[in-house]
């Protein structure tokens, strides 16, 4: 039978949560699938295309199939959407790693025209929309990274850090220790969200001309991941 590439991606993906980003290479994964490497070449380019393809996979499975942007009520629809993507990072491995530096397949981009389409109604430039979806997604990526290398450390770390004595004379760091020990991640992410659309929330102001944006009175990202 055939090679599916449906099948090379959930093989690639079942590798990613047993070996991590830096044991996956196509060897193990063409061993994985009885099959010899230049076989996989038939379905991807090079292991970034390979790497694309489960970055987009791994959104797939988190984010609704009939999910639709609404200019209305954007801030909403920008902060689910990144709640999704990053649970959907967090369920892999390393899945913020093999997010970063993918570009969006041939297939995502109608999904990115449908969001552009929303906050260009909603009163931004279609430049300054997609500087918006950049500079959350980058968050997000970042953040996930981030929580994902904390949580392993945190595995392997000997006792909780930054312990009460090593703050003893650090009054500010004291009363901000549930931070600095990022023992909320929820909390701690939904803070730097809620910030980010506050402020292109305020571009659209400046660029529509007007003292209010649209979705004013929809609370910013909303409520808990």
């Amino acid at each position: 039978m055939a090679l599916q590439r449906d099948e090379v991606v959930r093989t690639a993906l079942r590798l990613l949560d047993e070996v991590g980003i830096d044991g996956l290479t196509t060897r193990r994964l063409a061993r994985e699938l009885g099959v010899q490497s230049p076989a996989l070449y038939w379905h991807f380019k090079s292991k970034r295309e390979l790497l694309d393809l489960m970055a987009e996979a791994m959104l797939a499975e988190a984010l609704p199939p009939d999910r639709e942007p609404d200019p209305e009520h954007w801030p909403e629809w920008i902060a689910a959407d990144a709640r999704a993507k990053r649970r959907g990072l967090l369920a892999h491995r390393d899945g913020a790693r093999v997010h970063a530096g993918t570009l969006p397949t041939v297939d995502e981009l109608p999904a990115v025209e449908a969001q552009l389409s929303a906050l260009c109604r909603a009163g931004l430039r279609p430049d300054t929309a997609l500087r918006l979806l950049l500079t959350v997604d980058r968050y997000l990526m970042g953040w996930v990274t981030e929580e994902q290398a904390w949580r392993q450390g945190a595995e392997q770390r000997d006792g909780a850090p930054f312990p009460d004595e090593a703050l003893r004379d650090l009054p500010l760091l004291r009363e901000a220790a549930d931070v600095l020990r990022m023992t909320d991640h929820d909390a701690d992410f939904e803070y730097g969200l809620r910030v980010l659309i506050e402020g292109f929330r305020t571009e659209i102001a400046r660029e529509s001309g007007s003292g209010v944006s649209a979705g004013d009175s929809s609370g910013g990202a909303g409520g808990s991941a």
